[in-house]
């Protein structure tokens, strides 16, 4: 699908969505509970069918009604093999691989191609130390536990999916266990999301030190209704457009949300302000859009920007190419990018998403001041499938078409 963006200024009062990071967090808490639990406020977004589908895979009952999701809890350890669908989703795999090491039946999980081809170093050296079985092929991995508790050291410069995982599946065991997170550790306020998606369920972790997490046996999820809070990660498009030159009002956020992507409104407030130093290792997810914010302002350099690399695309990489067409040469080195504050034009060639959804409403932002047409604007259902409408409702011209 194509959408052609017309040049226009956007304004008016957006509701936040729904927290991804929080959603999946929440589903996953709610599966693991015995009972019945209701989430509320979740979107029908690619990444979230996801988690809805694998958690179904393990036993959970999952049912849809409206934006409310009701789940029926399982217990992961006595599932039986099946094939866990991934789709695209990194969080949903990660998330789900210790809950699949939690019994001792092979288990399957299956996902596209990028998404497999995706580091999962981790797991395969914990399964490896273990004698438990990691099998990667194509679009497949196999694993098969028990993975019991125990002491394990994970570098802390790596995805905090790998340690989330581990958080919320340890504590179906029945001894303590314990996460030692060699430093640098990146991503920390996922952590502190993942601790409190897990102690609104009833099952408290603690750090006994700087980098050592504590996670109890014998823990036991509660079921309960809960609300997912809004998402600061997908409202930074929305705030961009407003500090661009819009007049773009947000609503159901929280200002005290443990999301580390909280930072987007002051890191567009100082790139509005003038050349900016952004340091982006604990909210990598911010990057494309504060690349397409610094674009339309003064320009800035964006610092802890490795991990890129390994998301959805090689969103520096793809980024850098894709605002050549508006004329701008991006330095995307091994750990910064530096974007310069002059020189944009309407993009004369067709802009590509990269099958990426943060890329392709990073690419709107700049549209909505130069025009443009974005392939495989599609890419946004992963995370926000009503996005295009959202522009439109902004009373912004994006016009949908196939390509």
């Amino acid at each position: 699908m194509r959408v052609r963006i017309e040049p226009g200024r956007p304004a008016g009062t957006q509701e936040a969505p729904p927290s991804k990071s929080m959603a999946h967090r929440l589903m996953i808490c709610a599966a693991l509970a015995e009972g019945r639990s209701v989430v509320r406020h979740v979107d029908v977004s690619e990444d979230m069918l996801a988690t809805a589908d694998c958690l179904k895979a393990l036993g959970a009952g999952v049912k849809r009604e409206g934006r409310d999701v009701i789940i029926d809890g399982c217990r992961p350890e006595n599932a039986e093999s099946a094939t866990l669908p991934c789709r695209e989703s990194g969080s949903t795999l990660r998330f789900m691989i210790p809950l699949c090491l939690a019994g001792r039946a092979e288990m399957e999980l299956e996902g596209s191609e990028r998404l497999m081809s995706r580091p999962l170093d981790v797991y395969e050296e914990i399964c490896r130390e273990r004698g438990l079985l990691f099998k990667r092929g194509g679009c497949r991995l196999k694993v098969r536990g028990p993975l019991d508790a125990g002491e394990f050291t994970v570098p802390g410069d790596i995805s905090s999916q790998f340690i989330t995982g581990l958080m919320m599946a340890l504590p179906l065991k029945k001894a303590d266990s314990r996460i030692r997170i060699l430093p640098p550790v990146e991503s920390r306020p996922y952590l502190d999301m993942t601790q409190e998606a897990m102690a609104a369920f009833g099952v408290k972790t603690e750090w006994e030190s700087e980098n050592v997490l504590r996670i109890p046996g014998n823990g036991a999820y509660r079921p309960r209704e809960i609300t997912v809070e809004g998402d600061w990660s997908n409202a930074a498009f929305f705030e961009a457009l407003d500090k661009t030159g819009g007049d773009v009002k947000l609503t159901g956020l929280r200002d005290d949300s443990l999301q580390g992507d909280r930072v987007c409104r002051d890191c567009l407030d100082r790139i509005r302000g003038g050349w900016a130093e952004l340091d982006v290792a604990d909210c990598p997810d911010l990057a494309p859009v504060l690349m397409a914010a610094a674009a339309l302002c003064h320009g800035a350099k964006l610092t802890g920007t490795r991990r890129l690399k390994i998301k959805e695309s090689d969103r520096g990489a793809a980024m850098a190419e894709e605002m050549a067409k508006f004329g701008l040469r991006i330095e995307n080195r091994e750990n910064e990018i530096v974007v310069p504050g002059t020189g944009i034009r309407p993009p004369e060639e067709i802009l590509q998403s990269h099958n990426d959804h943060r890329i392709a409403m990073a690419l709107s932002v700049m549209c909505v001041k130069t025009g443009g047409t974005i392939d495989g604007a599609e890419a946004v259902r992963k995370s926000l499938p009503d996005y295009w409408e959202r522009l439109r409702q902004l009373g912004i011209r994006a016009a949908e078409t196939d390509a």
